[in-house]
């Protein structure tokens, strides 16, 4: 009897294990049941920390319709005054004005910009007395498609405005962003209106997932924001350089397909296909060619005639993902090098990687898009 009373008690003890261990490891579920905040609170929690922003630019250049102003958001996450907004908003400005949520007006300076990713850091000076609200950036990569999310900003210029959505897709690439330089977007369908640029698009949790940057000007409700962690990945980069360091690869393409190869039957490989080369680049010292015939397939545009590399280091370019993991490997200092196909031969082609400048075209306007590549595109690393 005691035997059986005892391995009674050992199924007991087991099961309860069991219960406690699956308790314990399912902390996304845990989370999910604690951010159940009602949508006020985490206005009231997180709208102290957001602030908006006004900026002045003067064209020097022109000699009328010189001075231009451009309104904001942006939210504080640290107390000793940083900003995270977008690059749109405050980069390239003559005077930077940040208002707070208790209504107090301060200028601001620009600390670092990122115009490609559209992220900009400015600071305020810290309060003689008390501290500075802040609101906690999240884990981008932990949200799913369907989850209820908030944009707090100024839209039209009507301060600390809520509202609210899902997230409508992940990972989406804005038009014509060379395949290097991707910018992984959130869509929400979250009202984002001229105003809410910079400002936090928030989980329900109340941290900040996502910094709005753009919308579609023929669409409703399709709004975006640049994830949180592609700005705790830029931040440390912003601070202490005041931009973010890439090399400079000179060109941009698309890859060639299978078939493609067959529907043109022309003397094609596959591999990246060069069809612009950046005037003052590497890629145009060491000789490389870009595309000079026009020819559209399917609604996509090719500029063929120039080089195909079909290696970067060693790596066979034979897919679009081995493409991106060739391009995230090169460093500043590093060498790139490359076998490209031209004129029915192949060749090496090497050269050493500087740092990427600010080139024509990375300025971004007030994010208003035409249109939008919903499929991920071939365009191929340009840097």
């Amino acid at each position: 009897m005691s035997a059986m009373l005892n391995r009674a008690l050992w199924l007991v003890m087991v099961i309860l294990s069991l219960a406690s261990g699956t308790a314990t490891a399912d902390p996304a579920g845990a989370k999910a049941q604690a951010c159940t905040e009602s949508l006020p609170d985490i206005f009231d929690r997180v709208s102290p920390a957001v602030v908006s922003i006004s900026a002045t630019s003067i064209n020097p250049y022109r000699l009328s319709e010189r001075v231009s102003h451009i309104v904001g958001a942006g939210v504080l996450i640290d107390v000793s005054g940083l900003i995270l907004t977008n690059a749109h908003v405050a980069s390239g400005r003559q005077s930077i004005s940040v208002t707070l949520d208790d209504g107090t007006r301060m200028p601001g300076t620009l600390v670092g910009a990122d115009p490609i990713f559209d992220l900009a850091l400015v600071r305020i000076p810290k309060p003689s007395e008390g501290t500075l609200p802040t609101a906690p950036l999240g884990d981008s990569d932990s949200i799913r498609v369907g989850e209820e999310v908030a944009a707090i900003g100024n839209p039209l210029g009507l301060d600390q405005t809520l509202t609210r959505g899902i997230v409508s897709g992940m990972n989406r690439i804005l038009p014509e962003t060379p395949f290097s330089l991707l910018e992984p977007l959130i869509q929400t369908d979250a009202p984002i209106n001229p105003g809410n640029s910079g400002g936090p698009l928030v989980n329900r949790c109340g941290e900040v997932i996502g910094i709005n940057t753009a919308v579609i000007s023929d669409a409703q409700n399709i709004g975006f924001a640049v994830p949180s962690n592609l700005a705790k990945a830029a931040l440390p980069e912003l601070v202490a350089q005041g931009r973010v360091i890439r090399p400079w690869v000179g060109f941009h393409g698309q890859l060639v397909e299978r078939d493609l190869q067959r529907l043109l039957k022309l003397p094609l490989v596959e591999g990246l296909l060069v069809e612009v080369i950046e005037p003052g680049s590497p890629a145009e010292t060491a000789g490389l060619q870009g595309g000079r015939l026009e020819l559209q397939v399917d609604g996509q545009t090719y500029l063929l005639g120039g080089d195909i590399v079909t290696q970067i280091n060693g790596r066979e370019i034979d897919s679009s993902d081995a493409l991106t993991e060739a391009m995230r490997g090169l460093r500043v200092g590093g060498t790139l090098a490359m076998r490209v196909f031209r004129g029915g031969s192949y060749r090496d082609v090497r050269y050493k990687l500087p740092e990427r400048p600010l080139l024509p075209g990375d300025m971004p306007g007030e994010r208003t898009l035409a249109s939008l590549k919903v499929r991920l595109p071939r365009r191929a690393p340009s840097r």
